[in-house]
């Protein structure tokens, strides 16, 4: 059953304002709105809408018009079903001639609509995706007989060509190592394990802080790169010692989070190692302790979107490491400037109001 869509009436209510009476005519979403071809996306979505039983669909242009609003605010759903019943310029972009109290639909049916248009495209994407193998597999062939007996030409391309090979041949649910990017093919898909973000791209790295807020701040202990995307627990065994190694002291505590059960710290260490949510061997000190390993998140927030960390532009792994090391780098320098500036000032107010700082 295809939807039943809005359009332009005209007609006027005596106990209800028209939206084109109370807006902004020249506001950006007025201009978009009547900018875009919604004839077309009513005529595109409504090719895949079959006839059955059910209930009827809901106006292309209002579940099109809230796709949209969402992604270009950067709106949950549930945000957005607040703003939309507060905003009268996103129900007009949405199609609404008058004002609206009230949510023309349910919140759950932007998630139903969603898996529904997403339902429909995997056998035109299967399709598609064969076809680009087979586009692959052609230039393959075509480059190997162009640079047969060249062996300068196949020692340039033997990279190339091994990395298209793995690119043609893996499949989707394969174990084992794959390639997510071409320019850098050493890059990881990590489980974050979290419903917004269940994969991140990139590389694994360990960083670590004081649990102590120190005087200058938060500061970042130890940063390290670890390819091969490894279990967590899995990697204090090697973090451990570069730790105590870079800062010239003995680790006493160390606190972590649920990832890293079944650690294999070295065996000294093997009782000083708490993670998340542990009942055994935890007194009312450690308890306190634990409290404070939320500490790590801001840390790693700031090393993210403020000192380059989230993304890296130097090359292979080797870049990858720099990065990491660079970004921790520059965080501490920062926080060190800005309590030298504290300090100073601190000094400054001090001698002026002793009266013995005297200046040219």
């Amino acid at each position: 059953m295809r939807p039943r869509e809005r359009r332009e009436s005209g007609e006027q209510d005596l106990f209800r304002s028209r939206l084109d009476q109370i807006i902004d005519m020249e506001h950006a979403l007025v201009k978009l709105a009547r900018a875009l071809d919604w004839r077309h996306l009513e005529e595109t979505f409504g090719a895949v809408y079959q006839d059955g039983v059910g209930r009827p669909p809901l106006p292309t242009r209002l579940m099109a018009g809230l796709a949209i609003l969402k992604h270009s605010y950067d709106l949950s759903d549930d945000m957005l079903c607040e703003l939309w019943i507060e905003n009268p310029y996103y129900q007009y972009f949405c199609g609404e001639e008058f004002f609206q109290h009230r949510l023309p639909l349910d919140r759950s049916s932007m998630t139903k609509h969603q898996r529904y248009a997403h339902a429909r495209q995997f056998n035109r994407a299967n399709r598609a995706l064969r076809k680009l193998r087979t586009y692959l597999g052609r230039v393959i062939r075509d480059i190997g007989r162009k640079i047969d007996g060249d062996d300068w030409l196949e020692t340039k391309f033997a990279r190339l060509l091994a990395l298209a090979r793995r690119v043609r041949e893996q499949q989707r649910g394969q174990r084992g190592p794959k390639v997510y990017s071409l320019h850098a093919p050493e890059v990881e898909c990590i489980g974050k394990g979290k419903p917004h973000k269940p994969y991140e791209f990139g590389v694994k790295v360990s960083v670590a802080t004081t649990l102590k807020h120190c005087k200058g701040g938060q500061f970042a202990t130890h940063v390290q790169v670890l390819p091969g995307n490894p279990y967590d627990g899995h990697t204090l065994a090697r973090v451990i010692p570069a730790m105590e190694e870079l800062i010239g002291n003995t680790i006493q505590r160390l606190h972590a989070d649920a990832g890293y059960r079944g650690h294999n710290a070295p065996p000294d260490y093997k009782f000083k190692v708490y993670t998340s949510k542990q009942k055994r061997r935890v007194t009312p000190q450690i308890k306190r302790e634990m409290r404070r390993r939320c500490a790590i998140e801001p840390v790693i927030g700031h090393l993210k979107n403020e000192h380059r960390m989230e993304r890296n532009y130097l090359h292979h792994r080797r870049g990858d490491a720099n990065n990491a090391v660079l970004a921790a780098v520059g965080y501490n320098f920062r926080l060190l400037v800005r309590w030298l500036r504290n300090f100073l000032r601190l000094i400054l107010v001090a001698h002026f109001a002793s009266g013995k700082l005297v200046l040219p």
